[in-house]
């Protein structure tokens, strides 16, 4: 669901109202195409959220706290010189048009006052975020484009900015009646809802759909409305733009599908789904927009800082797998070493029957009770004794080679073991130190090429912490370093450890202190440990547990590596739900 330009609309008069007089306190830019402002006014501080993505581009008030890179980039820095300490005059909207501008009085290197704006544009692929002085001119923008990619609308700095496009043809519900819109509504053909899209301006799909379910109440779209058709569609359009003309006709409103997750949004209720979406009121657009988009933009933040993570360890674990393939190809033929000796004894039985130059020999096999007559290949220009020798060479490097093999066999599948638990460390990363944290460990174990010489390693994060109903603490490692660190150093021996049965996971451990945990917390510290596990999204995912004494980390072994015995094994099903109610604030 993309921001419409009613529903932009409604964040600008969100933002009018709240930030009277407001000046811009601090300028932070979390990811290359987003933006946060701290603005501060005379009732408090607000943080102004701006977006640039293709797949989430919008502007509204945050309460969400975004992690920040080391250094800021270059755009983060012009914006901080800029407009830091400037004071915002205005925020603009030509029409229902996706772009808001937000006016700024700054104070240049001379001590003069000089108009800046930054133009946000909610477009799509196409939005940006640009900095435009007092002339019109581009100063810079979050994306730049060239001339090869927009020649009719270029964005550079010192080149003059161009506002968007604005369709003609297409009405708005701000500068035209009712029955106007609805004329040219009516002009149009089959489907009704693209006809309302094509021929309105600010309407996303969604409410275009809305004001065609409104009008037809599930009949025929004939293309021609009938007269009580003609009535629902203006009293739909009507609420419409009563909605753009008196805040108090608004209702931000979310719509959920049957698994919880946000499905759309808009700023009115939305009846089209039925009985297949449920949908709630939420106080203002703009915690609206922060709820509908947060795991959303987590995880795209995350995949954007994590490229280079995926991309070593899915070149790595191929890498491995083909080795692994021809070493196993490589062993079962250095099972075949008997048949090399058997040749060769053959041979040395029989130097004085085998002619020089013959390309192959039928000698008795006299290792064989039944005697039966072995065809011996033979190099011709070699003699008989030769051919022996090589034969014996042959065994000899074959049996050596099955040790190496079985060696390296071993060695590459522990490797995928560990790069598996990796993985899945990495697929529930949250935060840029926990990514930073798995970046420092495959450095140590020589996965990833350390960049830029010498670096601070990152601060340790603590393993996640729960209580369950019961009151014992569980503790949860976050990657493979700290799972080492909770079960050799963190846990004692009478402490009780979790994991799920050859299953990339987490270790989990309950912490004791000597007394015994009752069953309930032993089954929630089980579903804990599948929660936090590959099998996440699985049911009856078997759980190891056995006490802390019982394990061990061999030596030599990669990070989170351990062997244990005396262990029993529980089957749960891992509980997103319970792992939130348990989790400690």
């Amino acid at each position: 669901m993309a921001i419409d330009g009613v529903y932009l609309h409604c964040l600008r008069q969100e933002m009018e109202t709240r930030l009277q007089g407001a000046r811009v306190d601090k300028i932070h830019q979390p990811s290359k195409e987003e933006l946060v402002l701290a603005l501060r006014t005379f009732t408090g501080s607000f943080k102004l959220y701006l977006s640039a993505r293709v797949n989430s581009p919008r502007v509204h008030f945050t309460e969400i706290a975004l992690e920040n890179p080391p250094s800021p980039p270059m755009f983060c820095m012009l914006l901080r010189k800029r407009l830091t300490g400037a004071r915002l005059v205005e925020v603009r909207q030509i029409g229902l048009e996706r772009v808001l501008y937000f006016d700024f009085d700054a104070v240049n290197e001379l001590g003069d006052v000089v108009r800046l704006t930054l133009a946000v544009e909610v477009m799509g692929r196409y939005s940006n975020i640009i900095l435009i002085d007092g002339e019109n001119r581009v100063v810079d923008a979050i994306k730049r484009v060239d001339l090869t990619m927009s020649p009719m609308r270029p964005i550079l700095p010192g080149i003059g900015y161009i506002v968007p496009l604005v369709d003609s043809v297409r009405v708005d519900l701000l500068s035209n009646t009712v029955e106007e819109v609805a004329a040219r509504i009516m002009e149009g053909g089959v489907p009704l809802d693209r006809v309302i899209r094509s021929c309105t301006q600010g309407l996303s799909p969604l409410v275009c759909r809305e004001i065609a379910y409104q009008t037809l109440h599930g009949e025929e779209d004939t293309g021609t409305l009938t007269e009580t058709q003609q009535h629902r569609l203006e009293r739909a359009l009507y609420r419409i733009r009563q909605a753009l003309l008196s805040p108090e006709k608004r209702t931000p409103y979310i719509l959920y599908r049957a698994d919880h997750t946000p499905l759309d949004f808009s700023f009115l209720p939305i009846t089209q789904y039925g009985l297949s979406a449920v949908g709630r009121e939420v106080d203002g657009f703009s915690r609206l927009l922060d709820e509908f988009y947060a795991e959303k933009d987590a995880a795209e933040r995350m995949r954007q800082r994590s490229q280079d993570v995926w991309r070593v360890l899915n070149t790595t674990v191929d890498r491995i797998s083909r080795k692994l393939s021809n070493q196993r190809r490589e062993l079962a033929d250095s099972g075949k070493r008997d048949e090399k000796r058997l040749y060769a004894d053959l041979i040395n039985a029989n130097l004085h029957a085998i002619p020089r130059g013959a390309e192959k020999v039928e000698l008795i096999n006299y290792y064989d009770e039944a005697c039966p007559t072995v065809s011996v290949p033979l190099d011709p220009a070699l003699s008989a004794t030769q051919n022996a020798q090589k034969y014996y060479k042959e065994y000899r490097k074959a049996k050596t080679a099955e040790e190496i093999l079985g060696q390296q066999i071993q060695i590459g599948e522990q490797d995928l073991v560990y790069l598996d638990s990796v993985f899945d460390a990495l697929s529930r990363a949250t935060t840029v130190r926990e990514l930073d944290e798995l970046r420092a460990e495959l450095i140590s174990t020589g996965y990833l090429r350390r960049q830029g010489g010498k670096q601070k390693p990152p601060p340790p994060t603590k393993p996640l912490e729960f209580v369950s109903n019961d009151g014992f603490t569980i503790l949860v490692g976050r990657n493979n370093v700290q799972n080492d660190k909770l079960t050799t150093r963190t846990a004692k021996g009478s402490d009780w450890w979790f994991h799920t049965k050859n299953i990339a996971g987490s270790h989990t451990v309950i912490l004791t202190d000597g007394v015994t945990p009752p069953e309930e917390t032993m089954m929630q510290a089980a579903i804990l440990a599948a929660t936090h596990s590959k099998a996440a999204d699985s049911a009856q995912v078997p759980v190891d547990y056995t006490q802390i004494k019982y394990v061990k980390k061999p030596a030599g072994a990669k990070p989170g590596m351990v062997i244990y015995e005396t262990n029993r094994t529980v089957y749960v099903t891992p509980d997103k739900t319970l792992a939130a109610r348990l989790k400690k604030a």
